[in-house]
């Protein structure tokens, strides 16, 4: 999404009113917008600030930063604000600290009151296009506890910004963010009061697409159903969105209901539409009807919803909490059950559509997806030759070959498409030599990812970033050079690039995996003070990792409470990691008390996750049991390990008989053969070697408890 904002100086200000409500904070503020290029000062400048406030109305951004810098007091909130701004729509990485560290200043003095809101939305923008989403969301959150409401396209993008993150907890923060929004505006006596921070149309869709992304079809639903009390129209855009929660929630067959939907609706279609149809049917793996779309739209057929129809054999049709939201949202679907149609009384297209060069590419990345490479690259052929300039293959059709070839290993020829394309004037952009750069990281060619990094920089004039250094940290930890993973990261640092959250859980591996549990502890603890990424299970699992591959157990203990202080909960790989430190330091005394938690915790999952504790349920994986099985049969606790190679099959895991097999016979063929023991041992011994003979009767082994024909004999004074 594209957000244009006025360049500093701001042209909204802020006049101070009384309280709006009883619930109003007295600080309050109430947007009043004008049409000047300037800031209106708050405050009359003082003659020591004259000279900063000349250099930011000449915009001689460095300069005034230098001047702040030594200047002995806080200048006033005209230069304050006006230099926050410079900085933010600057957009550099230097820039944006820079103003970051104003922010941070200002907060530690009590002194935010001294920034309007221009100036923390530009910052809150500029923090989300970095990347820095969670910071962003601070700083539009921080606005609204002061009493100021941001402008609709500054806390947008940011919503927009965080529903897009790849990690779940993005979209759920950018619906949190729009409900504080929403929340501060509705009690607002009047919605007019605030008529530029009112949701609009794309605010609607950025949180519309969190909903999606998220699978959350009921959030979805009562979103949608909140834009009409705003004044907001649905657009063809988030009918588009609805095709992406038809997607999540695996309804392939409703998709041509969507587009019937905005047909019926008189919704002006575009190109977008058509483009989110074909996407959708590449992420079902529906191949075959992608390319009946395009052939279709190359035909200049207006008939799309008869050809998709006719495509769906079948409907699946679920009287279920999902079903009722599609019902709601599309109904179409709810006329269509009801009634037998003719296929000639589908609506038409408005006119004829051809494909574009991304509905082109987007099919290719489908024949990508499906390792379909010789049909990848034909059909960047194919694209070159077709009359309209148009459908002719950009920089994302050729990176989409890039990475074709790159996934099936084929880097030379991938190498031979980037020249390619500076050959024909299609400038590869950061992207591709990303892509080219992982490959190489992946083949353990780091030599020549050295070299294409000083070729992308130096000859094309394309700094790395952030996600290059991750790409080049996470290389060096495949060839074991964790002194180089660290060279990298503060090489990035360095450079002003703010490290990611992935920068800093693939640092803590490279650390964790060498044995360096301390350093990855090191760069954990930078990781809960910097306030642009959040610590999250990756972090704490990889903590736990380097602890655990040197058996400190007790360390490893020390972490996993610590996590739960902070409202983690060990999931499978840390419970794996855990089990593997019991083993490797043999305790497995430590492995009973682990077993027992991993077991009540599988007992949530088999009830539905159904109870009052906050504790999520668990389901194990191979590994994890395997490894605790292993532990209990070495030390003899039958008992335990039956219940766990029990827990195994109920989650469909074949035990390894023939390891378990092995390690009875090496370690316990022998036990309880001693004829010389008291009564009163022999006596203790009865319980543990009924568990012992049960367990070789599971393993297909003779013993005294079950004959050798498998018939039901009693122990020596049993019945």
């Amino acid at each position: 999404m594209n957000i244009t904002l006025l360049q500093p100086p701001s042209s909204f200000n802020f006049t101070k009113t009384n309280n709006i409500n009883s619930n109003s904070n007295s600080n309050s503020f109430v947007l009043n917008y004008t049409n000047t290029t300037s800031i209106t000062p708050t405050s009359k400048t003082e003659p020591r600030d004259q000279k900063l406030l000349t250099l930011l109305q000449q915009r001689k951004t460095e300069e005034a930063w230098i001047a702040y810098t030594h200047s002995p007091h806080l200048p006033n909130p005209t230069c304050l604000s006006r230099l926050l701004s410079q900085l933010s729509y600057n957009n550099t990485p230097s820039s944006l600290t820079r103003a970051q560290s104003i922010l941070t200043r200002l907060r530690n003095e009590s002194q935010l009151h001294r920034l309007d809101s221009n100036s923390l939305g530009l910052l809150a923008v500029a923090s989300a296009k970095a990347g820095h989403t969670i910071y962003a969301s601070s700083v539009v959150k921080s606005m609204l506890r002061s009493g100021y409401l941001p402008h609709v396209k500054a806390w947008s993008a940011v919503v927009s910004r965080l529903a897009s993150d790849d990690d779940a907890s993005g979209p759920a923060e950018a619906i949190r963010l729009f409900r504080a929004v929403t929340r501060r505006l509705r009690k607002l006596p009047d919605l007019e009061m605030a008529a530029e921070s009112r949701p609009d149309t794309v605010a609607f869709n950025a949180v519309l697409n969190a909903c999606a992304n998220l699978g959350d079809g009921k959030m979805f639903l009562q979103v949608f159903d909140e834009m009409p009390g705003f004044g907001v129209v649905p657009d063809s855009l988030s009918y588009n969105i609805v095709m992406k929660l038809c997607c999540g929630n695996g309804r392939k067959d409703l998709l041509v209901f969507v587009l019937e939907r905005i047909l019926q609706l008189n919704i002006p279609l575009c190109m977008t539409t058509l483009h989110s149809l074909v996407a959708a049917y590449v992420d079902f793996n529906d191949l075959e009807t992608a390319e009946k779309i395009v052939q279709a739209m190359r035909e200049k057929r207006r008939d799309l919803c008869r050809i998709l129809r006719e495509s769906n054999s079948q409907y699946s049709y679920v009287d279920d909490d999902v079903d009722s939201v599609f019902h709601k949202l599309l109904p179409n679907l709810i006329m269509d059950k009801s009634a037998n149609h003719n296929v000639n009384d589908l609506p038409l297209l408005p006119k004829a559509y051809t494909p574009n060069t991304r509905i082109y590419t987007t099919l290719m990345k489908g024949y990508m997806k499906a390792g379909r490479v010789a049909d990848t690259v034909r059909m960047l052929e194919a694209m070159r030759y077709q009359e309209d300039s148009s459908s002719h293959p950009d920089h994302v059709s050729y990176t989409t070959v890039v990475s074709a070839l790159v996934k099936a290993g084929f880097m030379d020829r991938a190498h031979q498409v980037l020249a390619e394309m500076t050959r024909i004037g299609v400038p590869a952009n950061r992207i591709t030599y990303n892509i080219l750069l992982k490959g190489y990281c992946k083949q353990l060619q780091m030599d020549k990812a050295m070299e294409l990094l000083q070729e992308m920089a130096e000859d094309i004039g394309i700094e790395p970033d952030v996600v290059s250094y991750n790409i080049l940290i996470d290389g060096c930890i495949l060839v074991d050079d964790s002194a180089g993973a660290l060279s990298f990261f503060n090489e990035m640092r360095a450079k002003g690039i703010a490290p990611t959250k992935v920068s800093y859980t693939t640092l803590m591996k490279a650390f964790a995996l060498s044995g360096q549990p301390k350093l990855a502890q090191r760069v954990f603890d930078e990781m809960v003070t910097d306030a642009r990424v959040r610590v999250d299970l990756i972090a704490w699992n990889m903590l736990v990792e380097g602890y655990s591959r040197l058996g400190l157990v007790e360390e490893v203990k020390k972490v996993i409470q610590k996590m739960k202080e902070n409202g983690f909960y060990p999931n499978v790989s840390t419970y794996g990691s855990f089990a593997n430190a019991i083993s490797l330091a043999r305790k497995p005394g430590e492995a009973l008390i682990l077993w027992n938690e991993v077991k009540e915790r599988c007992e949530l999952a088999k009830e539905g996750g159904k109870t009052d504790s906050s504790v999520p349920p668990l389901k194990p994986d191979e590994g994890l049991l395997d490894t605790l099985a292993d532990i209990c049969v070495r030390a003899a606790f039958f008992r335990k390990a039956l219940e766990i190679v029990a827990c195994m099959e109920e989650n469909g895991i074949s035990p390894n008989k023939t390891k378990y097999t092995r390690i009875y016979v090496e370690m316990h063929s022998r036990m309880f053969t001693s004829k010389h023991a008291s009564k009163a041992r022999q006596d203790r011994r009865v319980e543990r070697k009924r568990a012992a003979e049960a367990f070789k009767f599971w393993l297909g082994l003779p013993n005294s408890y079950y004959g050798s024909e498998w018939r039901l004999e009693p122990l020596d004074g049993y019945e």
